[in-house]
């Protein structure tokens, strides 16, 4: 799309962008993939099980407003839904990256929810979520919008060996996710996931505030008292993830199927869809897991497609839109 001087996109661009980008609003998700049986839908999505690679690749170019997933992390001990070694995950990764570029509109953006992990045998800590950052930058084309950290209280320490045996590391709370778009301009307004003002916050706009020079130099005038309905958030979220009683886990034993085990907490892909997406634009999972994202974003009215290779999986998260799993064609 061509851009003016300030690199905002000229008027002619936007306007085939728009058209572009209402012509796929106006279908349901499940239209975009022809030939291709989704696992079940909804009114507003479509979840289905297959190789994510293979049903990106389906998907029309400039057609997605986010991506957003948190993929299986490269960690020491192999996990039952299976995860890549450090040694070989970013050429693993590339492959769906580049789909994702493909896919993303001009303002589209990817959220990558990544963890870290520890070095085999020794007390320091692997590079390969940076280097896959350096590779989404420099070999796929990818812009990185913004770094931010989610913080969960509720991780427990690890590895032992470190933590609790020796007592020579701190537990690993933070895990990274990288905000990414197709452009250096992608969609996004942080007037739809403002916080609430500090106590402090809110006396100072009840009683008006007067402008003065700060000491570091920097000149304070009287719009920073105004109220903007609440403070811009920071980069920093702290969401728990340890339910035990959610819908999902509960229906789940109902129908005697085991629940995903590293499930997505709701609040990371309802916070960035809020963030970068507007009512009716497309948001797609290729990690889909259990399908946190298609249920946070259609309680959100966007539409959305989630993609998962484990058909057990795929099974049980339409669990989280009452359907029946008997009902799921995988």
């Amino acid at each position: 799309m061509a851009r003016n001087s300030s690199g905002a996109l000229s008027k002619r661009a936007k306007a085939v962008e728009q058209k572009q980008g209402d012509a796929f609003a106006a279908t349901h998700p499940s239209e975009l993939l022809e030939g291709i049986h989704p696992a079940y839908a909804t009114e507003l999505g479509a979840a289905y099980c297959g190789d994510s690679r293979f049903i990106l690749g389906q998907l029309p170019a400039n057609s997605v407003d986010l991506v957003v997933t948190s993929p299986p992390y490269a960690l020491e001990f192999k996990k039952e839904y299976g995860n890549e070694a450090k040694e070989k995950y970013v050429a693993w990764f590339l492959p769906f990256a580049r789909e994702i570029k493909r896919v993303l509109k001009d303002d589209g953006s990817f959220v990558l929810n990544i963890g870290g992990s520890y070095n085999r045998g020794e007390p320091t800590r692997s590079l390969y979520h940076f280097r896959l950052l350096l590779a989404l930058c420099d070999d796929v084309g990818l812009h990185l919008a913004q770094e931010a950290f989610w913080f969960n209280p509720a991780k427990v320490p690890a590895p032992a060996e470190w933590c609790n045996v020796r007592r020579i590391r701190v537990k690993d709370s933070v895990e990274y996710v990288w905000w990414l778009s197709a452009t250096p301009w992608p969609k996004a307004s942080n007037r739809e996931v403002l916080v609430p003002y500090s106590a402090d916050m809110e006396r100072l706009i009840k009683k008006g505030f007067r402008a003065k020079t700060r000491p570091s130099g920097w000149r304070a005038t009287e719009k920073w008292g105004k109220d903007n309905g609440g403070s811009i958030p920071s980069n920093l979220m702290e969401i728990g993830n340890n339910e035990s009683n959610s819908g999902y886990i509960k229906a789940c034993a109902e129908h005697g199927m085991k629940p995903h085990p590293a499930r997505f907490p709701a609040g990371l892909p309802e916070w960035w869809t809020r963030f970068l997406t507007a009512p009716g634009d497309l948001v797609v999972d290729p990690f889909a897991g259990s399908n946190t994202t298609g249920s946070v974003v259609q309680s959100l009215g966007r539409r959305w497609i989630s993609i998962e290779q484990d058909s057990a999986y795929v099974k049980n998260s339409a669990l989280r839109f009452s359907i029946p799993p008997t009902d799921v064609r995988v």
